[in-house]
């Protein structure tokens, strides 16, 4: 299929897109089109079809742009996908979408001013949209633009999330890239080293959508990990003292996710290795209670808690 609307009329920007994809027939040509639909146009699009079975590559190829490069590898990860394409990317700096999500036109046109007003920064992040069966709402996130204490304020925000980052490719080349079968928290991994070499800017323009609803979502699939890196790896007495917390925290959000799954051993793991935390009390709570708890029961009774906070949150509680 040829559609002529989507190729871009402006000059493209220095900025290579990536999409990993796996299993995404339903979503994966949203994605595609929104980024062929921005009013400043990347660099390249660089699709790395993670090994799907369902038939995502087939709707890739489908539509007809130069812009668009579809990779096919062995199923490897979400990390794995994207270290590739970045490899890959000719661009400056690399644009990161998942295969679920989708931007609005003006996105790129806002990240390159970001870079021009801040370029010595080593990621960009915006402000997005999260799509609940249609319903959006927006994304909490810092509320001014400009350079921020990524940790401070992700201690309680949103700073920088996949579909909504935009990294400087040799900085993210030189650390080596996402930590490869790492199944949660490799993004925030990613986030750590960088923002400890480089400072982040930001701006609130919710111009991405994150959608919770999408098939296949990996953050919802609990899986073992398969990797030789680790949260606590990050773990630096020399470092800023918030930069050890957000590992801590991100570390024991994990940690919950692994007790509802039934890993026992792993979270009681990270409650060892992570009790030097000061702010993050209240996650580790939760997570002693859930490894008390018989294995089956676990995943309803976080599903539950998770309900009754996000209730009381959206009535100010």
């Amino acid at each position: 299929m040829n559609d002529n609307s989507t190729q871009p009329a402006a000059t493209p920007c220095d900025i290579s897109v990536v999409i990993p994809l796996y299993n995404k027939a339903a979503e994966i040509g949203r994605a595609v089109r929104s980024v062929l639909a921005q009013t400043l146009p990347p660099r390249e699009v660089i699709v790395v079809d993670d090994g799907s079975t369902d038939g995502s590559a087939a709707v890739v190829e489908a539509i007809a742009s130069p812009l668009v490069r579809l990779v096919r590898q062995e199923n490897r990860g979400v990390s794995a996908a994207r270290n590739r394409g970045i490899a890959m990317a000719s661009g400056r700096h690399v644009a990161l979408l998942d295969g679920d999500d989708s931007w609005h036109p003006e996105y790129l046109g806002h990240v390159a001013a970001l870079i021009a007003r801040y370029p010595d920064c080593g990621a960009y992040g915006t402000g997005f949209m999260v799509d609940t069966d249609g319903r959006r709402t927006v994304g909490d996130t810092p509320r001014e633009e400009g350079v921020v204490d990524f940790f401070r304020e992700s201690m309680t925000r949103y700073v920088l999330i996949p579909s909504a980052a935009t990294l400087r490719r040799d900085l993210v080349m030189d650390v080596g890239g996402f930590p490869e079968g790492m199944r949660m928290g490799e993004d925030q991994w990613l986030w750590t080293v960088l923002a400890r070499r480089a400072p982040v800017a930001f701006t609130p323009q919710p111009l991405a959508v994150y959608s919770r609803t999408a098939s296949n979502r990996s953050a919802a699939i609990f899986r073992p990990e398969q990797t030789s890196h680790s949260l606590y790896e990050l773990y630096d007495p020399a470092a800023d003292g918030l930069s050890n917390e957000y590992v801590a925290r991100v570390a024991l959000g994990k940690a919950l996710v692994q007790s509802a799954g039934g890993d026992t051993a792993s979270a009681a793991e990270a409650l060892r290795l992570f009790s030097y935390n000061r702010l993050s009390h209240r996650i580790a709570r939760k997570v002693r209670v859930l490894n008390a708890l018989p294995p089956r029961l676990r995943p309803a009774v976080l599903a539950a808690y998770n309900r009754l906070a996000w209730l009381l949150a959206r009535k100010g509680l």
